[in-house]
């Protein structure tokens, strides 16, 4: 695996304020089911970092003492964590919006059956990763039988009242691209991705979020060994637009790890980029000034023109 933070350090990234915290974003470990390329996460079945019950425990009490209403969970697979539930259901009973960013296939693995209700059970938001309608291009991208497997989920969360408006079970779509390139508009794409899951399946989903490749961990790694990271740099700095810095989610965003350490963003995490109030190994969930954070500066590097250019792309979607 190729370091990617060396290339990224020396930035002229543009400043960025925090602004009163909204959002707490929780990577509850790195297991997953599946290894995609394009993950910035590296994450795959052979990690085993995962949060422990104590640092769980940190996660709760900060939910109960800030202001914050809205938990969102990744990994990883989040619900992979034994834990997984009982964080659901305790967030619920807060009054907390709880976002559920669900790789699809995790939802019919042996043992996670009856997730799928749980979450409906539980009016969970599912953010749900299917990088393209098309099944030669999911699985050149996430691997052999994704993209069926994908489709039936999709079908079942549907059966469930998933992408419904009547229900409140909201379903949001996530796309990637596939290459070292910026994302189409998010508005078109968002049509032809429900005319064609209509069509070939039957599929109903609320939105389509576009997200542009981070060049870090396992994509930045790949771009490094093709001899296409400096050219993917310069196409994220050409494209970038300053009226995306006012919505960039690191500024009412905190992310935190498996190990209870916070950072800006999901990126800065993966980079161990701490928080600039403090130095590594950084500042802890359960050590949090929550009233700080408005005054803070956002840890930037080069990897943050990937939020900025063109359309502009976060968890979200497009700004």
């Amino acid at each position: 695996m190729h370091a990617t933070l060396p290339l990224l350090e020396e930035t002229d990234f543009p400043g960025i304020r925090r602004r009163r915290l909204e959002t707490l974003q929780v990577n509850l470990g790195y297991r997953c089911n599946q290894s995609c390329l394009h993950c910035h996460v590296n994450a795959g079945p052979l990690r085993k970092e995962q949060m422990t019950a104590g640092t769980l425990d940190d996660v709760i009490a900060f939910l109960q003492r800030s202001r914050v209403r809205v938990l969102d969970l990744t990994g990883g697979a989040p619900e992979i964590h034994p834990e997984f539930r009982h964080l659901v259901s305790t967030a619920r009973e807060l009054g907390v919006q709880v976002i559920d960013r669900c790789n699809l296939t995790i939802l019919e693995e042996p043992g996670f059956e009856s997730m799928a209700g749980f979450l409906a059970d539980h009016q969970v938001k599912i953010v749900a990763s299917l990088p393209c309608y098309l099944e030669e291009n999911v699985e050149s991208q996430r691997g052999k039988g994704v993209y069926a497997s994908s489709i039936r989920v999709l079908k079942m969360l549907n059966a469930l009242g998933y992408g419904k408006t009547a229900t409140g079970l909201e379903l949001d779509l996530m796309y990637n691209p596939i290459e070292a390139v910026l994302p189409p508009s998010q508005q078109q794409l968002e049509v032809d991705y429900r005319r064609e899951l209509w069509q070939r399946a039957g599929i109903r989903f609320n939105h389509l979020l576009v997200l542009a490749n981070m060049p870090i961990q396992r994509f930045g790694s790949t771009l490094i060994s093709r001899g296409r990271f400096d050219d993917y740099m310069q196409l994220l700095r050409t494209a970038h637009q300053d009226a995306n810095l006012a919505t960039v989610m690191c500024r009412t965003l905190i992310s935190v790890d498996w190990r209870g350490y916070v950072y800006d963003c999901d990126f800065n995490q993966m980079l161990n980029l701490p928080l600039q109030n403090s130095q590594a190994p950084g500042t802890r969930l359960r050590d949090l000034d929550v009233d700080s954070l408005a005054s803070l500066s956002v840890h930037v590097a080069d990897h943050c023109y990937g939020c900025t250019a063109g359309q502009g792309s976060s968890c979200g979607g497009a700004l």
